[in-house]
């Protein structure tokens, strides 16, 4: 047996690490709240931390900083994130 130590860095991004959204993003993840199981992949899976937890356990994505790249949607096991077009909300 190896008694080789090791140490891990764990990397997690700011909020907003890569600024504000500005007028650029062209769709927005929708959380269908019906259909959420509160998994949390999504907050753990957000590429720029703009997903946080509420109180009750919900999902809450802070659109300031969403540069809406999907990968909330494509991670969530229910289909309860929904892509869509920014000038439809």
């Amino acid at each position: 047996m190896n008694d080789k130590n090791f140490d891990f860095a764990i990397s997690i991004p700011s909020k907003g690490s890569g600024g504000k959204t500005g007028l650029w993003r062209t769709k927005r993840p929708v959380i269908n709240y019906d259909k959420c199981t509160r998994c949390r992949f999504c907050i753990i899976f957000c590429v720029e931390n703009t997903i946080d937890e509420k109180e009750n356990h919900l999902p809450e994505i802070d659109y300031d900083y969403c540069k809406g790249c999907g990968v909330c949607a494509n991670v969530c096991p229910v289909n309860a994130i929904e892509m869509k077009d920014e000038a439809e909300v």
